[in-house]
């Protein structure tokens, strides 16, 4: 199991001494226990502030540049579901709107996903005013506008969403920013920063559980901030506060569970739920991925709904020689593209129940590079291994793969090619004229559902054997749609990502799980202008 001496910052625990040459990291922490909580169980319901948030507080507000201000412009504050970032954020407002941080007419913002967010930061904040009598005494709220006042020195607090109206021209002094990952749009928080820059001292604070993939708001940031943490770029500004399981953690491991969330010993999260979500996450690939993202801090590159859980999936990876299963029937998936994205090619070799693939992905010669940037993936290593093959100039050749095809015909028992007839009658018009067994599925539930459920069982019973790491790779990016009956359908988890084989092994596994099918070509009045069976 690998190592988690590094999942978290070894500062937030050692106690390790935290400059405050000002004292004003002492003060932070002093306001923040004179707040008042409704839900604390402490005595007279002070604010729970434990030692790791307090060390957080303190190297936030206690170092100071060579100009006697505040050394930390930025905060990157990454840490499981249910360690109270919403209290905290909300007590660091306070702190600025009615506390030591306060400046004349200072506008401290938390900006959220959506209102229903902002609201929940909003309601956290007014509850701790509210309970806190020094505070209610002195707070004018507008709850209208998710807002209050205090009017003494003109400073005020805002919970604003980024699905309101433009937020350009504001000066913030305070920006706390909640669940950066979960923003569908860079807008509302590219208004913040740079207007945040046009006050002096200004802070702000992103506090986010972990995200998904690398297109959302949060992901040059989070690479910014693990650069600054593993010492890569020298930043005193900027403090990155990461917790984040290896990928490949033991994400069952309570001890690894207690690194990861600073406040379970002091019981939150709820220790007997997190193992009830960890029991139901043993069964359902999307609760695990759920889990890992936001108990552990472990980015999905995939969808929140995997289709299967890759490390049941990759117990099927073998050396598989093709030639020694040309004595096995072979069903052939096709999932043909326009022409500069993958054209999918599988072969599936039913030995019994066990299933054995063989695949190759077809794009044009001149794309390789460009696709390899876009996609993140090793299009050229791929294509020197022949899991990839590219074929000459800027858009796909049809006529190659059609050869492909064919050439598999000669070699093996195919029983039919299926295909989806977008895009795919180029291929499949020269393999009807020579007589090749040409299928054309439908998209869509109908088929699909019934289909990944027999691709599914395949997988998890351990009957389905591959070898391509780019068949990995689709099947890694597949997501799942589950309607209200139960019906299934994959789709891409996110736009760059790519799915092809993994559509072309669903439909080949599909018809190879029926058995071997009649062939037109017994037929003595085949005809193939009319071969073209739609299923």
């Amino acid at each position: 199991m690998p190592s988690t001496s590094d999942v978290r910052p070894a500062w937030v625990f050692d106690e390790s001494p935290i400059a405050d040459p000002d004292g004003r990291g002492q003060r932070a922490v002093d306001f923040l226990r004179l707040l008042r909580h409704p839900k604390s169980r402490l005595p007279r319901q002070q604010f729970q502030l434990d030692p790791p948030f307090e060390r957080i507080v303190r190297r936030i507000y206690g170092p100071t540049d060579d100009r006697g201000q505040r050394q930390v412009r930025t905060v990157y504050l990454q840490v499981g579901r249910g360690s109270r970032k919403t209290s905290l954020a909300a007590g660091l407002a306070l702190l600025h709107t009615f506390g030591p941080e306060r400046i004349p007419r200072g506008e401290n913002l938390i900006a959220a996903s959506d209102r229903k967010q902002a609201r929940i930061g909003f309601e956290e904040a007014t509850s701790i005013v509210e309970t806190t009598p020094q505070l209610a005494a002195a707070a004018r709220v507008i709850d209208s506008r998710n807002r209050f006042l205090h009017p003494k020195s003109g400073s005020r607090f805002e919970a604003i969403s980024c699905d309101a109206p433009s937020q350009h021209g504001r000066t913030p002094s305070l920006v706390i920013v909640d669940e950066l990952h979960a923003h569908r749009k860079a807008d509302l928080w590219q208004a913040l920063r740079t207007g945040a820059a046009k006050t002096s001292g200004s802070l702000i604070i992103i506090a986010t559980t972990a995200g998904r993939g690398n297109e959302s708001p949060d992901y040059p940031l989070l690479e910014y901030a693990k650069q600054v943490q593993a010492g890569e770029i020298e930043d005193e500004t900027f403090l990155p506060i990461i917790f984040e399981a290896p990928a490949d953690a033991d994400w069952q491991d309570e001890a690894l569970w207690h690194r990861l969330l600073p406040g379970l010993e002091y019981g939150y999260p709820d220790l007997p739920s997190l193992r009830q979500l960890a029991r139901e996450a043993r069964e359902r690939p999307s609760d695990r991925a759920a889990f890992c993202q936001y108990y552990l801090g472990i980015r999905q590159q995939n969808s929140l709904s995997p289709f299967i859980d890759m490390a049941i999936f990759d117990a099927g990876k073998r050396d598989i020689d093709i030639d020694q299963l040309a004595h096995l029937p072979c069903w052939i998936g096709l999932d043909s593209s326009s022409t500069t994205d993958l054209t999918a090619v599988v072969a599936v070799f039913a030995d019994g129940a066990d299933l054995y693939v063989k695949t190759w992905a077809f794009i044009p010669a001149d794309a390789v590079a460009k696709r390899s940037d876009r996609d993140k993936v090793p299009y050229i290593d791929w294509s020197r291994d022949e899991w990839v093959i590219a074929t000459d100039g800027n858009v796909i050749d049809y006529a190659a793969v059609a050869a492909h095809i064919e050439d598999l015909c000669q070699r093996f028992d195919v029983q039919e090619i299926v295909a989806d007839a977008a895009y795919a009658m180029p291929i499949l018009q020269p393999l009807m004229e020579a007589g090749r067994p040409v299928l054309t599925m439908r998209q869509g539930w109908f088929t699909q559902s019934p289909a990944l459920s027999t691709l599914e069982r395949a997988i998890i019973s351990g009957r389905l054997y591959w070898d391509s790491p780019a068949l990995r790779w689709c099947v890694e990016n597949v997501a799942i749609h589950t309607d209200s009956a139960g019906n299934r359908v994959m789709h891409k988890g996110r736009s760059r990502d790519r799915i092809d084989l993994a559509v072309a092994l669903w439909m080949a596994v599909s018809r190879a799980s029926q058995g071997a099918a009649v062939s037109v070509l017994d037929d003595a009045d085949f005809d193939p202008a009319r071969f073209v069976v739609t299923i």
